[in-house]
């Protein structure tokens, strides 16, 4: 039978949100009922209340989550009830181009759930990023299911489902930094964070932080950064330059995804080195440079899609490196909130007060 939780929905842009009973359906073929045990508070639940993503309001927001396998319909092989699961966005089909291409971590054509989560009169829900998890329970598709150690803390391992996979992934997988490299990455609230942890857990020897704000700052020092630029008062170009004995950094994530801050690090890096964009620009959002400097700089210039993941690959190593207490994912977690304060995290988050607020349920 379709069960009635408490879910936080968005029904008009910019209104503040609402707790209010949603219907989740009994699963179908290749669908699963999670128990949402924590969510995170990810500024792609924003820009969705704020219709930056698309007008399908309303919709059931939250996405970075962890939960308990609940129910299981026809077909599904995948995870069964009672399994710790993270939640994620990229169900990989195996069947796309990319799949077939041997690089899944690209597939262009994810799966979600197929039924839809409603209101109690029946309006359809649009889950954020098809997983809709600040819920008691969701729905998704069977491959948005990820096992992972049960012992974990769910508010922390939760939080790789989006921000800090994004963050860690733009650094491991796509800039593709290794022992002895050196890193500079611009902006550092939760991804900008994330790629710092990544630099370090694989040895970079010099991580350099970028910001205009001193508490993001002190929280990148935290994670790993060697050192800190606050651009406010400094030329962060230059300033990456002189910390890289004058040449630029091998590998520079902008995690920011601004004009301003691309150029940044275009021009922050060394010969050949690498750009990685992890920050989402807007659309209206353009670039004005000379061609011959692309050309003669050479390197990469790279976007990072999820942190170029694969979760059922990525997932279960990362929480077991957080369980080994070699990947601090627990300093992520700036605090824990109940799913009536939603609306008002989003506030803090706004004001950059937090790297992450987590519900938990």
């Amino acid at each position: 039978m379709p069960q009635v939780v408490r879910g936080v929905v968005a029904r008009a842009k910019g209104e503040p949100v609402e707790v209010v009973p949603i219907v989740i359906p009994d699963p179908g073929p290749g669908e699963v009922v999670v128990a949402v045990q924590a969510c995170g508070v990810c500024h792609t639940d924003l820009h969705y209340r704020e219709g930056g993503i698309n007008d399908e309001f309303p919709f059931l927001l939250g996405h970075e989550a962890a939960g308990i396998v609940e129910t299981v319909g026809e077909g599904v092989d995948h995870v069964a009830p009672g399994d710790f699961v993270v939640l994620n966005w990229r169900a990989v089909c195996g069947q796309c181009r990319a799949c077939k291409r041997g690089k899944p971590q690209y597939c262009f054509d994810t799966f979600n759930a197929t039924q839809k989560m409603t209101l109690e009169d029946g309006t359809e829900l649009s889950p954020a990023l098809g997983i809709g998890a600040f819920a008691e329970k969701t729905l998704v598709h069977q491959g948005q299911c990820t096992r992972v150690d049960a012992t974990a803390d769910p508010a922390v391992v939760g939080l790789l489902g989006c921000g800090v996979m994004a963050g860690l992934g733009a650094a491991v997988n796509t800039g593709g930094v290794s022992r002895g490299d050196t890193v500079a990455v611009i902006g550092c609230g939760g991804v900008g964070d994330a790629a710092i942890a990544g630099a370090r857990l694989v040895g970079a020897r010099t991580i350099i932080a970028v910001d205009r704000d001193p508490k993001k700052l002190d929280w990148a020092r935290d994670l790993g950064a060697t050192h800190t630029v606050n651009a406010a008062e400094t030329d962060a170009v230059e300033a990456i330059q002189d910390l890289t004995g004058g040449f630029g950094a091998d590998v520079v994530i902008d995690a920011v995804g601004r004009p301003e801050t691309w150029k940044q690090a275009f021009y922050a890096r060394d010969l050949a080195g690498t750009v990685v964009l992890v920050g989402v620009p807007t659309p209206d959002m353009t670039l004005d440079m000379p061609l011959i400097d692309f050309f003669s700089r050479g390197g990469s210039l790279k976007s990072s899609w999820y942190g170029d993941c694969l979760p059922e690959r990525d997932f279960p190593q990362l929480v077991d490196l957080y369980q080994q207490g070699r990947l601090p994912l627990e300093k992520f977690v700036t605090e824990r909130i109940a799913l009536d304060e939603v609306e008002a995290a989003f506030e803090t988050m706004h004001r950059g007060e937090v790297l992450r607020s987590v519900v938990v349920l």
